[in-house]
């Protein structure tokens, strides 16, 4: 199965839309991402992240309801466990 998980963009590098990267916070747990499918995706968007590509935007209210399914599901097992231990997530496999 095929997951993106939404997070909050804190910060954004680069001036090429092509490789420009931000910092997605999931929960607690941040990563870069590519920005490469979303130009105009600004600082405090929420964003779907699919395998370190940020592919859409949402609205928090949307972002605060995905989260919940994915807890529903257990899917944010190690996005939790990594912010508890503070350490990076592992890998999906």
């Amino acid at each position: 199965m095929c997951l993106a998980v939404p997070g909050q963009l804190e910060t954004i590098s680069g001036d090429d839309p092509l490789l420009r990267s931000g910092r997605v916070n999931f929960s607690g747990v941040t990563r870069e991402v590519s920005l490469a499918c979303l130009p105009d995706a600004q600082v405090g968007d929420y964003v779907l992240v699919h395998v370190g590509m940020a592919i859409g935007r949402v609205d928090e209210a949307e972002a605060v309801k995905i989260f919940g399914y994915l807890r529903e599901m257990n899917e944010l097992a190690d996005l939790e466990e990594a912010t508890m231990q503070n350490t990076p997530a592992a890998a999906p496999p």
